[in-house]
């Protein structure tokens, strides 16, 4: 088996390629940027997956990863997320073609739903909100289109809820430095559901339905539970900071911060509006797929959480 895998210097890339080490014969990682830490027998080659037009052709792929993307929001000009989302794609297609590459598995994004509190499966009707779920959504159609090319293409395309573990330097790692304070601050309310799932989870989901995959799967990385910051919070204290003081912020004043801050962006003080509107409102993303299909995690923030202090020696990063 030999595996392309284009963004393996990201979070997900790099567990990508620790699970499948010792599995394949041949693994590449192709990405813009240089892997953190390089891992012996792969094949690593910087390049942009805007144009892969000089890329050599590699005799013998069997599945293609597409995990590149730009994907902090808000964090980028507009027209960077279509460049690289959309364009990106168009060109991975390209280059799976000219391989004659007959699977591709791409990780989409929960954006391609937009915001609301109602509950989003896979079926849900799509409307992004921001430049980043507009250009996954198309993209997700890009990919799509080269399956129906050819009635022997194969894609799997999953919708990854916030994706936390070793390395991953987001929001779940921002939650365990804030609880290792001794306080945590709810904002505006304690119920907001926020979905989310391990990255080995997320890897082990993508490889189940990749391989009863006839054709066509798109489905939502998640977890079924449903978990809420409450959950989260309650969690990580039980086990890992049985201190922690907790304190409720009124909504009122989240929102009201909010606008202030819309008021003020011009002037470019580096606090976002929609990353504070971020705090109230849930992402409510189920993956009625996967429990169709019997796929479930029972206790599964429980057990992430316990593996992940296991890999970063207690520390959470």
């Amino acid at each position: 088996m030999n595996i392309l895998i284009f963004g393996g210097s990201g979070f997900i890339g790099s567990h990508l390629i620790d699970s499948l080490d010792n599995t394949v014969d041949r693994i590449i990682s192709i990405d813009i940027k240089p892997p953190k830490n390089m891992i012996k027998n792969v094949e690593y080659i910087q390049a942009d997956v805007r144009d892969l037009s000089t890329l050599e052709v590699f005799e013998g792929i069997d599945i293609i990863y597409n995990l590149a993307a730009i994907h902090t929001t808000p964090g980028h000009e507009h027209h960077e997320y279509y460049e690289t989302n959309i364009v990106g794609a168009i060109e991975i297609c390209k280059f799976a073609t000219k391989c004659n590459v007959k699977e591709i598995v791409f990780t989409s994004s929960i954006s391609v739903y937009g915001p609301g509190e109602d509950q989003k499966i896979e079926t849900t009707e799509l409307k992004p909100s921001s430049s980043y779920g507009y250009s996954k959504m198309i993209a997700e159609r890009v990919h799509r289109d080269w399956q129906r090319s050819d009635s022997n293409n194969k894609i799997t395309i999953v919708r990854p809820a916030v994706v936390f573990g070793y390395g991953e330097g987001g929001n779940f790692t921002r939650l365990a430095t804030l609880l290792s304070k001794g306080i945590f601050i709810y904002p505006g309310r304690k119920d907001t559901i926020k979905a989310c799932i391990y990255v080995k989870d997320l890897l082990e989901v993508i490889s189940y339905a990749k391989e009863i995959n006839r054709g066509e799967v798109t489905f939502n990385g998640a977890y079924n539970h449903g978990y809420t910051l409450e959950d989260i919070i309650e969690t990580f204290k039980k086990e890992y900071f049985p201190n922690v003081k907790t304190v409720l912020v009124p909504k009122f004043i989240v929102l009201l911060a909010a606008k202030t801050f819309r008021l003020f962006n011009a002037f470019n003080i580096g606090i976002h509006p929609d990353r504070v509107m971020k705090l109230v409102q849930s992402t409510n993303i189920y993956p009625d797929w996967l429990v169709q299909h019997g796929k479930t995690f029972d206790d599964g923030l429980v057990k992430a959480l316990a593996d992940w202090h296991k890999d970063s020696s207690g520390t959470f990063k």
